[in-house]
C-alpha cells in the first residue's frame, strides 16, 4: 500500500472520530428534545419533542450496531458472522425515505473480517449518491470466501476519485483524516481478507467490488 503509513494509535483515534461524527446528530437531538421537555409548558411541544427523542434514539442505536460490526472487534479473533444480522444492521443504517438497500446474499456464516469489509463497501458506496438512490448487494463467489459487489444507483452518482484511490490501497501524498480514514480502513480490510477492492463507474451506476 503506497503513501503515507499510520500508527496504529492514530488509526484508532481517526476511526473514533468517524464514528463520532455519526453519531453526533442524533445524540444531539436527544438532548434537545429533552431540553424542550423540561422547559416547555405546551404539550403540541411536548409531544413534538417526544416524537423527536423517540426517532433519534432509534437512529442513534442503528449507528451504533452498524460501527460496532463495522469498526469494532465484534466477537473475539476468528469469530464468524451472519450475513443476516449483517443485512438487518445495514438496513437500519442506511435505509431512510431515500435510500432503499437490496440484499441478494444468501444468510450463511462468514468470517468477520469479511464482513466487515462488507459494510465499509456499503459506507463508500452509499457515499456515491448523495441525494439517495438504490444499493444493491451482489456475491461473487460462494462460500467464505464469497467476494461482494455493491451498486449504487441514483441521481448524479458519481465515482469519487480521491476514495476510489484510498479504496484501492493508494493513500496518495494528503495526511489521512477523518473524512479519509474510512475508505483507507476499507482497503486494509480487503488486503486482510487477500482480495483486491475498486470503485469504477458502469453505466450511469457505481460500482464498488472486492474479490
Amino acid at each position: 500500500m503506497s503513501g503515507p503509513s499510520i500508527a496504529t494509535l492514530d488509526l484508532a483515534a481517526l476511526l473514533c472520530s468517524r464514528v463520532c461524527h455519526d453519531l453526533i446528530s442524533p445524540v444531539g437531538a436527544i438532548v434537545n428534545g429533552l431540553e424542550v421537555m423540561e422547559e416547555s409548558k405546551d404539550e403540541a411541544n411536548k409531544t413534538f419533542a417526544l416524537d423527536l427523542i423517540k426517532k433519534s434514539a432509534g437512529t442513534a442505536s442503528a449507528k451504533l450496531q452498524f460501527c460496532r460490526i463495522a469498526f469494532g472487534a465484534a466477537g473475539s479473533a476468528g469469530a464468524q458472522i451472519d450475513l443476516g444480522d449483517a443485512e438487518k444492521i445495514s438496513r437500519g443504517f442506511l435505509e431512510d425515505d431515500k435510500t432503499k438497500l437490496a440484499w441478494n446474499l444468501p444468510r450463511i456464516l462468514m468470517p468477520k473480517n469479511r464482513v466487515k469489509l462488507l459494510l465499509n463497501m456499503l459506507l463508500v458506496a452509499g457515499q456515491t449518491i448523495p441525494r439517495g438512490g438504490q444499493l444493491t448487494v451482489d456475491p461473487i463467489g460462494a462460500g467464505e470466501t464469497m467476494g461482494f459487489k455493491v451498486t449504487a444507483a441514483g441521481t448524479n452518482a458519481k465515482v469519487l476519485p480521491a476514495v476510489a484511490a484510498l479504496l484501492g490501497g493508494d493513500a496518495g501524498s494528503e495526511a489521512l483524516d477523518a473524512h479519509r480514514i474510512q475508505p483507507f480502513y476499507a482497503a486494509l480490510l480487503a488486503k486482510e481478507c487477500g482480495v483486491k477492492a475498486e470503485m469504477a463507474m458502469v453505466g450511469e451506476a457505481v460500482v464498488v467490488s472486492a474479490q
